[in-house]
């Protein structure tokens, strides 16, 4: 006598059968929250330039460009570094890659504290960007150990949404002490919260629940490394998480990361104060709306390219309303409003992971993260080289500046119409395949 089951009924394609799948709950939600805890921890260190940007430039007497190159290396080096990160989650697991992450992000921000010069605060910041870019990575990747598949919209979001309270961090809490200590002492002090949330990694993180431990994968070396890129790439979800990642995140990650205080208080007049008020509203934003988000997604996963691409045409919308109004200054109506949709490019961003994952088998869960992980970040990288460059060659005209995020909505949008059909029809043959494939079980 004999039963059947049906595998990957009522989840989504590429992960676990009903009968592995990872049980949540309170043990799930307290492991979690400690590698949440780390990438909190890194989007502080991540962003603490972003309140800085004024002061860097005095500090370390450089204009425009090479303020930007600071955002740009170290960008530079977390997109470089996502595929890499990808194979070693793969392969080594979340616990060993946190813990690497949070060493090196943690003297990122220690020596650039201590840097005396210019290089030295650049070398900083790329290694900053090497541990940062091990953390969402291996934190999605957890989230997909612990929790079922079909809680992986809203715990993806969860997870961007607090890794924007670190921004509110840096926007609230470490702008004051930086205007209050002095330089060294805000970010000397800061990097003790890393060895904090280092050791509680050491201590209490596991890569997975007892009795769900992953089938073993043979590796092979560069064959294996070679093999894991070229099939994740080859999935047309993989490529569509990548361009909606690329489209999405970077308008907000721009205004955060460096230029958003350069351009309300030199090209707006506003005070540092309202300014840094500002960036508060695009953060409270993003949490607010990565909330909404992960709800809908979660419940109806047809929604998820209308919210993309209307948040991209949203944010397209106002800043081309901001930049072409007529005077030296817009309304600070509308720089409210700017604000407030630049809140949403954040958890619209997230949704490029929703159409990696179920691409993906939970074997290639960390590989196909990183390819997604890398849009956003490249755009950032682009769009900040970008403006500096033009900010340098137009003597400081923003608007001008600012037009660059027009160029890369246009390229990301091209990709994403011609990649939807394709990541919609493998999509559902791999549901399909997933509902019909039965697994006999003895009596």
């Amino acid at each position: 006598m004999s039963g059947a089951t049906t595998r990957g009924a009522g989840a989504l394609p590429g992960g676990p059968s009903p009968e592995g799948t990872p049980p949540g709950g309170r043990r799930a939600l307290a492991v979690w929250g400690i590698g949440v805890s780390v990438y909190f921890v890194a989007v502080i260190f991540r962003t603490s330039l972003g309140v800085a940007g004024l002061d860097a430039a005095d500090r370390f007497d450089v204009g425009a460009s090479a303020l930007s190159t600071f955002s740009i290396l170290q960008l530079l080096v977390y997109a470089g570094m996502q595929i890499p990160v990808g194979l070693l989650v793969d392969r080594l697991g979340t616990k060993k890659v946190l813990s690497l992450g949070a060493v090196l992000f943690t003297l990122g921000q220690l020596g650039f504290a201590l840097s005396p010069s210019y290089g030295m605060a650049l070398a900083s910041r790329a290694l900053l960007g090497c541990g940062d870019a091990m953390t969402f990575i291996s934190v999605l990747r957890l989230g997909t150990r612990w929790f079922p598949a079909r809680r992986g919209p809203m715990v993806g979001q969860m997870a961007g949404l607090i890794g924007m309270a670190g921004n509110l961090v840096s926007t609230l809490v470490l702008a004051r002490l930086l205007h209050g200590i002095g330089w060294t002492a805000a970010f000397a002090g800061s990097s003790l919260a890393g060895a904090v949330v280092l050791v509680l990694v050491l201590l209490f993180l596991k890569d997975h629940p007892e009795g769900h431990e992953p089938e073993p994968v043979s590796h092979q070396g560069a064959a294996y490394v070679r093999r894991q890129i070229a099939a994740s790439w080859r999935e047309p979800g993989t490529r569509l998480g990548l361009w909606v990642h690329f489209t999405t995140q970077f308008p907000a990650m721009v205004f955060l990361l460096l230029w958003g205080m350069p351009f309300l208080v030199e090209a707006q007049g506003l005070s540092r104060a309202a300014a840094g008020e500002l960036l508060t509203l695009v953060v409270l934003a993003n949490m607010a709306v990565g909330l909404v988000y992960g709800q809908v997604v979660g419940r109806h996963h047809g929604a998820r390219l209308p919210l993309a691409l209307g948040t991209v045409g949203a944010t397209a919308l106002l800043w081309a309303v901001t930049l072409a109004w007529p005077g030296d200054r817009a309304p600070i109506w509308l720089l409210v409003v700017l604000c407030a949709v630049l809140g949403a490019c954040g958890p619209a961003s997230m949704i490029g992971f929703d159409f990696a994952r179920p691409a993906n088998p939970p074997e290639r869960q960390g590989t196909a993260s990183g390819i997604t992980n890398m849009g956003g970040f490249i755009a950032s990288m682009t769009t900040l080289f970008a403006i500096g460059v033009l900010l340098d060659a137009t003597g400081d005209d923003y608007t001008i500046a600012f037009s660059a995020v027009f160029v890369l909505q246009a390229l990301g949008v091209t990709q994403i119409l011609r990649l939807r059909r394709r990541a919609a029809r493998r999509e559902r043959e791999r549901l399909v395949a997933s509902r019909v494939e039965t697994v006999h079980v003895p009596a």
